[in-house]
């Protein structure tokens, strides 16, 4: 019964937790394809909510290509500190990448009043000085992916990859799919759903992948 008490040793919770969740795929007939399987079931891990199976959407080798930006030390950028918060640090540290969060930066908030826009889209000018290769990780803000969009346009900033996940009800899922039309390395997901919790947990998958290949 669901209900019903199971003794798990703390260490094995998350092991657990993920069989469930492949038993539970399998009993409504969803089939993942192997490299997209990690970042879906942890988003499921994450939200309890089985909807992510069906509505991520990864671009054409989008695992593959995130990936090798992370062996490459490409920086990755946050709209909130709360995503920033949820990324395993550890993990972080033994690929060695660095992640960002402008969204305090008080020349942020000059810019943002100055131009009347938000502060996830006056952040994401922001990231302009930074060098090499960057991965923008947005959970909230679909401001930011809006500014993301019209930057790269005018040739201003090249995002290398983009995890579009905001949650909300205004300009949401018009934001997502300018990233979905796009030819940004991106995974997005469809519709209202997602959040800060969800863009941590993608970014999370993929440094795990990461870290795991390299131990």
């Amino acid at each position: 019964m669901e209900n019903d008490f199971l003794y798990v040793k703390p260490g094995e919770i998350e092991k657990e937790s993920f069989r469930i969740i492949g038993e539970e795929l399998s009993e409504q007939g969803i089939v993942l394809k192997k490299k997209q399987e990690p970042y879906i079931k942890r988003c499921i891990h994450t939200s309890a909510d089985f909807s992510y199976a069906k509505t991520l959407v990864f671009s054409k080798n989008a695992t593959t290509i995130l990936e090798n930006l992370l062996k490459e030390h490409a920086s990755i950028i946050c709209d909130t500190n709360m995503a920033l918060a949820g990324i395993n640090k550890t993990a972080l540290a033994k690929v060695g990448c660095k992640a960002y969060c402008f969204m305090a930066d008080e020349r942020v908030k000059e810019i943002a009043e100055k131009e009347g826009t938000t502060r996830a889209a006056a952040s994401v000018n922001a990231t302009s000085h930074i060098e090499g290769k960057k991965i923008y990780c947005v959970g909230n803000a679909p401001t930011a992916l809006i500014e993301l969009d019209k930057l790269y346009h005018e040739g201003r900033i090249v995002p290398d990859f983009v995890i579009g996940v905001p949650v909300g009800f205004v300009n949401v899922v018009y934001a997502k799919e300018l990233i979905i039309n796009s030819d940004i390395p991106h995974i997005v997901n469809k519709g209202r759903k997602g959040g800060s919790n969800i863009a941590a947990c993608l970014m999370n998958a993929a440094l795990y992948r990461v870290e795991h290949r390299q131990l």
